[in-house]
């Protein structure tokens, strides 16, 4: 603990060195990242739409279901603090129906484990979160075109074939709130880093109200 606060510390102090001032809770989510990762450079990628950390914060707060593209990235994420607040994180990469049904389909896996999760309604108020896979990321943006309402979609691929692409077609969309990269860059200690800063944000708001009614 009083290592990652000096990191964070440290974090705080460059970008104020560097001249980056962002406001809360926005503040919060960049600092996470550039702990996770060491690169400044994220100060300037990352992007949200409005409201989109609050839409994330207020679904958490509702024990929403988070659904990731693969098992590196659900397995980063504090799932005793997602539990806590009543929801549960899903990863279907590995589904043996998953995985039949992507080879009878042509997709790759992470895309239809995501097409997996929508079927099963967990999408729908559900925080989708992207951090290896473009081809998950697109099928998540086919199945908002179909309807489905996630509250928030977190994309961050990472890679050369389609990362950059589909993340700019995510930002270009308006229909659900997303957090985003620009470029190449992306990943999932990104990714966990954004879910873990929203899930801290709403369990410090919580352990706060319980301080004021002397819990």
């Amino acid at each position: 603990m009083d290592i990652a606060e000096r990191s964070l510390a440290i974090v705080r102090d460059e970008l104020r060195r560097r001249g980056w001032v962002f406001p809360l809770p926005w503040a919060q989510v960049v600092e996470r990242v550039i702990h996770s990762t060491a690169d400044f450079e994220f100060a300037t990628l990352l992007k949200a739409s409005p409201e989109a950390v609050e839409a994330g914060m207020a679904a958490l707060r509702q024990g929403c279901a988070i659904v990731t593209d693969v098992h590196m990235v659900r397995v980063g994420i504090d799932a005793r603090r997602v539990a806590a607040l009543g929801g549960q994180v899903h990863c279907f990469i590995t589904a043996p129906d998953v995985v039949a049904a992507a080879r009878a389909n042509g997709l790759t896996r992470a895309a239809q484990g995501i097409r997996h999760a929508a079927a099963q309604g967990l999408l729908d108020g559900g925080i989708v979160v992207i951090g290896n896979a473009p081809t998950a990321l697109r099928e998540a943006l086919r199945q908002v075109e179909k309807g489905v309402r996630p509250a928030l979609i977190i994309g961050v691929p990472v890679g050369f074939v389609d990362a950059a692409e589909s993340k700019e077609a995510l930002m270009a969309q308006a229909t659900v709130p997303w957090i985003s990269t620009q470029g190449r860059k992306g990943g999932s200690p990104v990714a966990v880093a954004i879910v873990n800063a929203l899930v801290r944000m709403v369990v410090g708001e919580e352990r706060e109200e319980r301080l004021e009614i002397g819990d």
